[in-house]
């Protein structure tokens, strides 16, 4: 059963390696072939293709990975214990990183869906690195005693919709809404969230005032 578990993790674990691996020698002026990123993160080439269908597919992705925020400095400025300002920074290091990469972003969500829609895809092989979650789970660190568990999995669960390259399409084509308003819609779904996984509402909120 333990095994059953970790594969996922694993999985995950080597598409990072992959990633991290492209990124690496991307810094260093190359344009790796699949067969060397394979070869720098230690894994087989078969099993790198299990991942990326093509080099072009990892190089796209590979450039978000090298644009996306790490916690630390998303955070370096946040509060220490309000967790609805933490992750009002989370949110502005993403919407950044969103803005200055909104081409290749929805070009990496197209390749996604059409692979999906194709059936090419392995229900046992992650088809996205989930790069939000860390900057959540960050966020929320030092307030995890504030929340029940099960509220703060599906707490980190429901901020996942709201930050994002998804919640900037939605904002952009379906709602046409400009960044000002769809900034003030982000934060007050943050701070919802929040108080809707407080176990006793917004008093209970980390850093909330009596």
């Amino acid at each position: 059963m333990a095994g059953q578990r970790g594969r996922p993790q694993q999985k995950q674990r080597t598409r990072k390696a992959l990633l991290e691996a492209a990124a690496q020698l991307a810094r260093q002026g190359r344009r790796p072939t699949l067969e060397e990123v394979a070869e720098q993160a230690l894994v087989s080439r078969a099993t790198a293709y299990r991942y990326f269908p093509n080099m072009e597919a990892l190089h796209l992705e590979a450039s978000i990975d090298i644009e996306t925020p790490q916690a630390e400095d998303a955070l370096r400025r946040a509060p220490a214990h309000d967790v609805v300002a933490r992750l009002e920074h989370v949110d502005q290091a993403l919407h950044a990183m969103i803005t200055a990469n909104e081409a290749p972003l929805r070009m990496m969500l197209a390749q996604s869906l059409e692979r999906s829609a194709r059936g090419e895809i392995d229900a046992q092989v992650p088809a996205r690195q989930n790069r939000r979650t860390p900057l959540i789970e960050a966020a929320l660190a030092p307030a995890r005693d504030r929340f029940k568990p099960a509220a703060l999995k599906r707490l980190k669960h429901a901020l996942a919709l709201v930050v994002g390259p998804e919640a900037m399409v939605v904002f952009k084509d379906v709602l046409r809404l400009d960044d000002a308003e769809a900034r003030k819609v982000r934060r007050w779904a943050i701070r919802a969230l929040v108080d809707a996984a407080a176990p006793a509402g917004p008093a209970r909120r980390a850093g909330a005032k009596k």
